[in-house]
């Protein structure tokens, strides 16, 4: 009886990954003075948003939308309501506002490995991210005006053009560790002026 060979299983783990937990942790513990190394920054998710704001009744921009947190993220986005209503916006409790995708693991290495070394590079006149966009948590959250710059889509799927947000969820002490984890990431931050 003749035996069938299977192929053991390759894993294979995102770059980023491999580097943080082998280079970066240890890195960071000594340059952070930190002195336990569940002190050092870890990135726990990103989210990816888009708002749907004054198009949520237009169809082909919702289509649009769905079409590229598909392609940049491998995963379906979930829809967004509005939890309360407000006159001045037109908005009624319970209008679809926005999608967004959470990303962990793997995915969110892979991702973030691909933000940052093939997309951001593709903005004209890119001068680097902002060095302000932290919150008092130390999550870090940038805006795309456009999602043409994604490699992944082709050009019929950015004729529609629409802005998104990607949220990058850092468990850390402050700030300055989130962006000294961002930074070995290779996230490229705008140079301060000198006066």
């Amino acid at each position: 009886m003749p035996t069938t060979k299977t192929s053991p299983k390759t894993t294979t783990t995102a770059r980023l990954r491999e580097l943080y937990f082998s280079m970066y942790i240890p890195e960071l513990e000594k340059e952070l003075d930190l002195h336990n190394v569940n002190q050092v920054p870890r990135l726990e998710k990103v989210v990816i948003n888009v708002g749907l704001g004054r198009a949520k009744d237009d169809k082909k921009i919702q289509e649009a939308a769905v079409n590229t947190i598909r392609k940049i993220t491998g995963q379906a986005p979930i829809e967004t309501f509005a939890k309360k209503s407000i006159a001045s916006f037109k908005l009624r409790e319970g209008n679809k506002i926005g999608l967004k995708v959470t990303l962990r693991g793997d995915r969110m290495y892979e991702f973030t490995d691909r933000l940052i070394s093939v997309v951001l590079p593709r903005f004209r006149d890119f001068h680097g991210v902002s060095n302000k966009a932290f919150d008092k948590q130390g999550n870090y959250a940038i805006g795309l005006i456009d999602q043409s710059v994604f490699p992944e889509l082709s050009f019929e799927e950015t004729t529609t053009p629409h802005g998104l947000q990607v949220i990058f969820v850092v468990r850390s002490h402050e700030p300055a560790h989130t962006k000294a984890l961002l930074e070995k990431f290779g996230m490229p931050f705008e140079k301060e002026r000198e006066n």
